[in-house]
């Protein structure tokens, strides 16, 4: 047979040969996690918050006058954002004006004589801008004076029991709606059996009342697994998060909110630095000579942060369909991938490759019969 007239045999033969699968039970784990964890990778909204908190407390010490405290007073800043902040403690510096007075000690503001401060000066972390001059600020200590709002606060001054701490018994109403345009779907934590009365007597209890969407300050922070007076001397953050995964089905009953509570901030911060939660603000004065003076709060408290989150899902056949397909499909690429680690990656592959690919020609075939049959 000439060399032309074999290579067209082979031609006309391999494109005649049909290729059919053959399975192999390979016991082994690395090619088992691989397919597997192939099949786990194949297989794996608008909204709107308000908030009102109502309490009132009243304070007497001795660094201020006696006070009574509304929500005006207390919640900082004013009400409707997505958070809210509730005054529990405070260092208060009443009487400041500005003038001059000597910096509190430090490495940076200790001084010998008007040579070590610097005119015009401003340290961030200072209280004020330096003067130039070295004065007293006692009996044994001089520093560099500064011009700012004196006297200078001193926040250690710190009380070691919350202030406000009958904020506990404090409530806040939540209002929240959520909207998904795709499903046609509008709803609001309000339900509709909820009407006036009933929201001016209920309160949120997981057990008794859970569609109340007025809630305790104390209850939150307990849900939250703290202890409100111990929170409430220095401070913190915490979230108040609301769920509306829904099944928008007609058989999966109604869409309603489910609530949590969680500590956000770390009460225990590394070496102690910085812990809770603190602002400054002051509230302006003018004297009866025209003389501007305020009075500077450093204010701790419990800031709340209102998270809301959800997804929404309903059935449709023509999607179930479309995604049916889609899985059908990459999963028929799960096993490509297993045979190429496996006949790549694995120490075995040169006998995995042997009893994976094998050839049956028409010989071997008659050959195997024509024995079987004489032995009959």
């Amino acid at each position: 047979m000439s060399k032309s007239a074999g290579c067209c045999q082979k031609c006309v033969e391999y494109l005649f040969y049909y290729e059919t699968p053959k399975t192999l039970v390979i016991p082994n784990i690395g090619v088992g996690c691989v397919f597997r964890f192939t099949q786990l990778l194949v297989v794996i909204t608008l909204l709107s918050v308000t908030t009102k908190v109502k309490g009132f407390a009243f304070t007497n010490t001795s660094d201020m006058d006696p006070r009574f405290w509304d929500v005006a007073d207390y919640v900082i800043p004013p009400q409707g954002d997505r958070s809210f902040f509730v005054l529990t403690n405070m260092v208060v510096t009443p009487k400041q004006s500005q003038s001059r007075c000597p910096e509190f000690p430090s490495q940076s503001t200790t001084c010998v004589d008007d040579c070590d401060c610097i005119e015009g000066h401003s340290d961030p972390r200072g209280s004020g801008i330096q003067t130039g001059l070295c004065v007293n600020y006692s009996s044994t200590v001089q520093t560099c004076e500064v011009l700012s709002w004196c006297p200078l606060e001193i926040d250690t001054m710190l009380p070691e029991h919350a202030l406000l701490a009958t904020a506990e018994n404090f409530t806040v109403l939540i209002k929240n709606s959520v909207t998904y345009p795709k499903f046609n779907f509008h709803g609001r934590n309000i339900l509709p059996h909820i009407n006036s009365s009933y929201l001016k007597r209920c309160e949120f209890n997981r057990a008794t009342d859970p569609d109340c969407p007025i809630f305790r300050l104390k209850h939150i922070v307990s849900e939250a697994g703290e202890d409100f007076q111990d929170m409430a001397v220095k401070g913190g953050i915490l979230g108040i998060i609301i769920d509306w995964s829904c099944d928008l089905d007609w058989w999966a009953g109604k869409c309603y909110p489910k609530y949590s509570f969680r500590r956000l901030d770390n009460k225990n911060p590394v070496n102690n630095v910085a812990p809770g939660y603190n602002f400054r603000f002051a509230k302006y004065y003018k004297t009866a000579d025209g003389e501007e003076t305020r009075t500077l709060i450093k204010a701790y408290g419990i800031r709340f942060d209102v998270i809301v989150f959800g997804t929404a899902g309903k059935f449709g056949i023509v999607p179930t369909i479309v995604n049916l397909g889609a899985a059908l499909s990459f999963l028929s690429l799960v096993p490509v991938v297993t045979d190429w680690f496996m006949l790549t990656c694995m120490r075995k592959r040169d006998l995995y490759n042997k009893q994976k690919v094998s050839s049956l020609s028409e010989d071997s075939e008659s050959m195997s019969m024509g024995t079987t049959y004489g032995t009959q």
